[in-house]
């Protein structure tokens, strides 16, 4: 079996054990077949069930963001992953941060590092989108407005009380350029408050972006 030649018609997402199942299916020990294109470097495992092509398959195999949506779902990509994606931040992302309505999870992968924070529904249903990555991979990532939302409601012991402190958060500690916050849909944003954890917080960021 070549497992290059199989494995590049499902590239465009993360090989489930099914898939791989159904790709080995003309082995009488798939397990076994598996475990062997892991030892190969052919195949990397993320965790159980789930795996990418390996550096010796020669393939690009998906997206960081595609397979965060795989890792740990229902979630999508969110906090500083987007708004660096977003070009609102100007940090590199060394770990894809997503948000989901299960647990909070962490995973270290050899593709690298995924976590995921949690938030209720229905606030967790706002402001996201499908992203085409590239041909045939598409991924659920928060917008600008709900990265950014995310980002507040999920912080720890973060409560804006005053326009100076949440400037001060956005500048400073998010180091956003303004430009940016004037370019945020705030109508939208705002649409999310009554369903959306710390809504104080919230209006206190509409209030001081429409003074901007």
């Amino acid at each position: 079996m070549d497992f290059k030649y199989l494995a590049k018609y499902y590239n465009n997402a993360p090989l489930t054990r099914s898939i791989m199942l159904d790709m080995l299916k003309d082995y009488r020990r798939p397990n076994d077949k598996i475990s062997e294109l892991i030892k190969s470097g052919d195949l990397l495992p993320l965790k159980k069930g789930l795996y990418v092509p390996g550096i010796k398959a020669d393939l690009a195999g998906p997206e960081l963001f595609l397979i965060a949506n795989h890792l740990w779902g229902p979630s999508y990509v969110s906090l500083e992953a987007a708004l660096s994606y977003w070009g609102l931040i100007p940090e590199r992302v060394y770990e894809i941060s997503s948000i989901t309505m299960k647990l909070s999870k962490k995973y270290k992968t050899p593709k690298g590092r995924f976590s995921y924070r949690f938030v209720p529904s229905p606030y967790y249903s706002f402001g996201i989108i499908s992203i085409e990555l590239s041909p045939e991979q598409v991924a659920i990532v928060a917008t600008p407005e709900k990265a950014l939302c995310d980002k507040i409601v999920t912080t720890a012991g973060l409560v804006l009380r005053s326009s100076t402190q949440t400037l001060n958060f956005l500048l400073e500690d998010l180091r956003i350029d303004e430009e940016s916050l004037r370019k945020l849909n705030i109508k939208e944003l705002s649409s999310w408050i009554e369903d959306a954890p710390k809504k104080e917080s919230l209006r206190m960021l509409v209030k001081t972006l429409e003074k901007l």
